[in-house]
């Protein structure tokens, strides 16, 4: 029974603080996971935009922004400059693999790719994903093995750009287990779908509390899938004040005889060459504004 740990570090701040309050909560626990950072500049200010999305307000004032994200990151990119995150903090990037979990590339620019993505050029993708791609280069001294989309959004470009890129597998979608993304009829490389829902999809939702969204987490692992659960979690958010939820979780799902792994001790572990092979989709999640890249009918 393996349940893979993806941590989406979106910020600066979730860099420099989040990082370290993860490496030392899942130390404490003997828990393994994979860190998906994001690389260029900080423009979480300009996530305003997205207040004439459905559902966006809604989910503002269920999950507490202000209070998970400070002031500070909201201005990023608007009144005040984005810090360059790759730059400014390789060393806290570095210090992730060091510790010996494995690390990947979640986007270059969080809030560009999660907004614009869908409508980009191919080029425009392209030049997205290789930014992201050098940077961690650059960082790492070595190529990334596994990307995961900032915000689960995706375009055809992209995903045949991983195979360019050389990645072993991807998380990029939400899904029910590992499959082969089949995009305008072609083979992409194999994804591994966050398959449970993330806290802030579920606290706030009729009143609940983190404590709350905590024991819903728990009750749908109860059972566990032949092929393991994805679970993505943030460094602004489980690496803040949601920590000692977060620890509820590690210990409950210990407690259901979980190993806590990373994405590629997952991935090692099936058969990559038998994996069904599904169409991706775009549809709405309950708890998330606008659509998501989701693993579709099968092909």
């Amino acid at each position: 029974m393996k349940l893979a740990l993806k941590i989406d570090v979106d910020t600066y701040r979730g860099t420099r603080e989040g990082i370290p309050n993860l490496l030392r909560q899942l130390g404490s626990v003997g828990a393994d996971a994979t860190f998906l950072f994001s690389l260029g500049p900080d423009h979480t200010g300009r996530a305003i935009k997205r207040v004439f999305r459905r559902g966006f307000l809604a989910k503002v004032q269920r999950t507490s922004v202000l209070e998970h994200y400070g002031l500070r990151t909201l201005l990023y990119g608007t009144l005040l400059p984005g810090p360059d995150i790759g730059k400014q903090c390789a060393d806290a990037l570095r210090a992730v693999a060091q510790a010996g979990f494995e690390t990947g590339i979640h986007t270059w620019d969080h809030i560009a790719w999660q907004d614009g993505v869908l409508r980009a050029s191919i080029d425009r993708t392209q030049q997205m994903m290789q930014r992201a791609f050098d940077r961690y280069a650059d960082i790492f001294g070595q190529a990334a093995t596994v990307h995961g989309a900032a915000g689960w959004q995706m375009n055809a470009a992209a995903y045949a750009f991983e195979s360019t890129l050389g990645f072993r597998y991807a998380s990029d979608t939400r899904g029910v287990c590992p499959f082969i993304p089949v995009v305008d009829g072609n083979a992409c490389v194999p994804q591994l779908p966050t398959t449970l829902p993330t806290l802030d999809e579920l606290i706030g939702v009729d009143g609940a509390t983190p404590e709350d969204a905590a024991r819903q987490l728990l009750a749908l692992t109860e059972q566990a899938p032949a092929t393991g659960h994805v679970y993505t979690l943030h460094a602004e958010l489980e690496g803040a004040r949601l920590a000692g939820v977060f620890d509820t979780l590690l210990k409950g799902w210990q407690t259901q005889g979980y190993q806590l792994v990373s994405m590629q001790r997952l991935f090692d572990s099936i058969d990559s060459a038998t994996l069904p092979r599904h169409r991706v989709i775009h549809a709405a999640l309950e708890g998330r504004s606008g659509t998501l890249a989701q693993q579709g009918p099968r092909q």
